[in-house]
């Protein structure tokens, strides 16, 4: 084998000097020694005469001025891996090209002057919404620690960006991306970007030194000072301030990081181990309050999801490919290897995706792994999914050092942006226009991907899905889906000194403990809970077991379709609108069923009775119409009571909303006072079955804590499993106990947090109506524990959990509504 190597070392040698004696290397050409090598084959006699036509020569000038004029900026450095480096460590050659970040890391800003800040005690106060945060933010401008200590909020670019070139780009990653490419023009001083003029020739225009909103200093140190004396400022402030001043709010608000008593961030921002290190904050002994921690194991998990699609992946090997066909023969050893191993990688993903493989043939074994059961879709262990296709014998570590250092993204994408402006782009588009094709957001869903293939193989599941949809050209894809969230959690948990979990709908804590500290001894965990504000005469909760016309309710996923079910969903409604004033939101499983009553009833006449009395408005799929839907709905419920209140009452009284359980309305959304007045939530809204993703997480919870194996024993294997409503319940009933309980914690905690959407302050009052026989006292129906229990508190101490009939539950809205107005008129 020594032998081997040392003849090939030596075939190796005698290549390099035959190519560079023709102008050609393996390494990143210089320009000197090139044109060097050129006089002196220009120039040579004879014997290369016989070697090498002069037209051949020509040629071979040609094509080494057009690399140094027109590509050489897109030739990677040399690379040499840990096998070839000294001291076994991987390297790039010294080189003048910067290393352009990824959009999750940041360009860090001097903060040697404020070194001394660190050391001070820090509250990190985090939340899932922008949104939340404003709330946060106006409630702390109500108490005395608004002037007390030094508050910055801190988010995201998209919320904080004020050049308008680059928010117009829209998309996150991209409005990422593109700043910190201005970034690093800026530390460039000037960059050179080739268009082609009308002539078709290479014309040379100096781009913009970094972004504009950052080239004075001074203006950064006025924010500073402005936001420092203004106090507690949200970030629809601190944009307004940045606008007004002309500097850039993102970076002014990072720049306070250090001095500040209370950082007030998102999620991602502190949850994300990345993002931690990217905005230099420091957990060690500082405490950290998680608002809105009811979903906090989930929310946490799916930010370490990752996922590619067959378009990107197909995009990534099309323009790996044409660059490596380009720049084949001026790459070094080092170069050559990493990209075809890249490319082996991206032809194995698109193999298992394509139904019929083009790029290659399947192996039976995975043609096994992945067709037995005739599905598109399959979920698989890491060790698996690397085995079935062959690609166990990479080294995907190597191979993620190699995409991070050597620049290999940014270079192929940026060959292939110029290949794409030169077939399209006029000298009219600018630069950001001529870049919406970029694949470096593919290019990145890929290196994510293969980041999470480097966890154990435990902590996750490959989901595979073929399916090829028919709006979108992005077809099927491959997932990972991270299911432990304890090693994630338990980093911020050891630096910190406290951690604070916060929300409305804690309870059950259990399975929060279980999946997220289950290492932490109970006499570090405290737990505190507190009645509501409101008076118990302010609130009603009933449990609604039958309709006007005794038909019992059951919206079980068997029997919700049920158009006799839908019809008495339809009546009770119609009853209601006569008795509750103002506005009712009637919260739906989904926004497909939701689709499916609406129709029903505007078919059966029962929607026109509706309409008699209230308008009715429904909740948008798009979240971005929301806002204008809701106020839509406050005007006219404020309209009509406006009208009542000069007695001169009209014929329609106050709206009903149609909403659903997990959309934007049922989450941080207020509906106070008349915009809430009664709640009614339609069945228990279990998540899908179906869902591959959702029976992947039982089956891991169920599996907690079980010394002897990893993975429980179901009745019916992971493999067979691949989104078939039945067999998902089949896993759900085979579920003993914390699987079974975490899926109805779901369902419970979408009930609690939609139902909570009233009774917003102290002189407020509301009607929950909790529709169907299963809310009922009586558990002898149910397939699991009695479902009120994980009720709050302050709702089941109130609910009237049996009624007689619907004539009952008329009667006890009609006293509450009319108790409640006479009250009000005395306040």
């Amino acid at each position: 084998m020594r032998d081997f190597v040392m003849n090939k070392d030596n075939q190796v040698e005698e290549k390099k000097i035959k190519m560079k004696k023709f102008g050609v290397g393996f390494g990143k050409p210089d320009k000197r020694s090139n044109q060097g090598n050129c006089k002196d084959l220009f120039s040579s006699g004879s014997k290369e005469e016989d070697f090498v036509t002069k037209k051949e020569r020509e040629n071979l000038q040609k094509k080494n001025d057009a690399v140094q004029m027109s590509d050489e900026e897109f030739l990677l450095e040399d690379y040499e891996s840990d096998e070839e480096g000294a001291g076994g460590t991987s390297k790039r050659k010294a080189g003048k090209g910067p290393h352009i970040p990824s959009s999750d890391e940041e360009e860090e800003e001097d903060q040697s002057d404020e070194e001394d800040d660190e050391e001070k005690l820090k509250v990190y106060f985090c939340s899932r919404t922008h949104s939340q945060l404003s709330q946060f933010i106006k409630e702390l401008r109500k108490t005395v620690f608004a002037n007390e200590v030094k508050i910055v909020c801190l988010g995201s670019r998209k919320n904080f960006c004020i050049n308008e070139g680059v928010l117009k780009l829209g998309n996150s990653t991209r409005i990422n991306d593109r700043c910190l490419e201005l970034q690093k023009n800026k530390k460039n001083e000037v960059s050179k970007i080739k268009n082609l003029d009308t002539g078709g020739r290479i014309r040379r225009t100096k781009a913009s030194s970094g972004c504009p909103m950052l080239r004075k200093s001074k203006l950064q140190r006025q924010f500073r000072s402005e936001v420092s004396q203004q106090g507690a400022l949200d970030i629809e402030d601190l944009v307004s301030i940045g606008r007004k001043m002309g500097t850039c709010p993102y970076y002014g608000s990072r720049s306070m990081l250090p001095a500040a008593d209370l950082v007030v961030l998102p999620y991602q921002s502190l949850l994300s181990k990345s993002s931690r290190e990217s905005l230099g904050l420091k957990l060690k002994n500082n405490i950290v309050i998680i608002d809105e921690a009811h979903n906090l194991a989930d929310s946490l998990i799916s930010m370490y999801d990752s996922k590619v699609t067959l378009m990107q992946l197909e995009n990534v090997h099309f323009h790996v490919g044409r660059y490596f066909e380009r720049f084949r023969n001026l790459l070094g050893p080092g170069n050559r290897r990493y990209i075809q191993t890249l490319m082996v990688v991206s032809r194995a993903f698109l193999q298992i995706l394509h139904e019929n493989p083009s790029y290659a043939d399947l192996s039976q074994d995975t043609e096994k792994t992945y067709r037995a059961n005739g599905s598109s879709d399959s979920s698989l262990a890491i060790n698996d999914f690397l085995f079935s296709l062959n690609i166990d014998n990479i080294n995907l570590v190597k191979l993620l050092q190699y995409i991070k250092e050597s620049n290999i993204m940014h270079k192929v994408s940026g060959y292939g942006d110029k290949m794409a402006s030169l077939q399209n782009c006029s000298t009219k588009h600018d630069t950001l226009e001529c870049n919406e094709g970029s694949i470096l957001p593919d290019f990145r869903a890929l290196s994510v991907i293969l980041q999470s293939l480097t966890n154990n193989d435990g902590d996750g599941r490959i989901i595979l899905s073929r399916s090829q949809t028919t709006c979108s050209r992005q077809g099927g894809y491959i997932k990972y889906v991270m299911l432990s969230g304890e090693k994630i959690f338990s980093e911020i948990v050891n630096q910190a000194h406290a951690v604070l979990l916060a929300g409305g709908t804690l309870q059950p804590i259990e399975e929060t403990r279980e999946r997220l500290f289950p290492w932490l001894p109970t006499n570090q965990l405290q737990f505190f809970s507190c009645s509501h504000i409101v008076p118990p005469e302010s609130i009603l909760p009933v449990a609604v077991s039958c309709g006007p016309s005794g038909q019992s309710f059951d919206f079980s996923y068997s029997s919700r379709s049920s158009l006799i079910m839908i019809q008495e969903l339809g009546l009770m409604l119609c009853n209601l609108v006569t008795v509750v004033p103002e506005g009712i939101v009637v919260f739906f499983s989904s926004f497909d069923y939701e689709g499916q009553v609406y129709d029903a009833w505007k078919a059966s006449g029962i929607l026109d009775r509706i309409m008699k009395k209230k308008c009715v408005f429904r909740e948008p799929r798009k979240t971005t119409d929301v806002e204008s839907v809701l106020k839509e709905y406050k005007e006219t419920i404020d309209a009509l009571s406006v009208e009542e209140s000069k007695g001169n009452p009209a014929s329609q009284s106050g709206a009903i909303l149609l909403a659903v359980v997990g959309g934007k309305i049922s989450e941080g959304i207020n509906l106070s006072d008349g915009m809430g007045r009664c709640i009614v939530m339609v069945g228990l809204p279990y998540p899908n079955p179906s869902d591959i993703e959702l029976i992947e997480r039982v089956k891991h919870i169920e599996g907690l804590g079980n010394s002897n194996s990893i993975t429980p024993k179901f009745s019916v294997t992971n493999e067979a499993y691949n989104g078939d409503v039945e067999v998902g319940f089949d896993i759900l009933r085979s579920c003993r106990r914390r699987g079974k309980e975490y899926y109805e914690n779901l369902c419970m905690k979408a009930v609690n947090q939609s139902i909570g959407r009233a009774i917003r302050h102290v002189n407020d009052y509301a009607a929950i109506l909790l529709v169907d026989a299963r809310y009922g006292s009586d558990p002898s129906n149910r397939n699991f524990s009695n479902t009120t229990n994980k009720l709050p508190q302050w709702i089941k101490e109130r609910l009237v959990s049996s009624t007689q009939s619907y004539g009952e539950v008329h009667r006890l809205l009609h006293q509450f509504f009319k108790f409640n107005k006479k009250r009000r008129e005395c306040q």
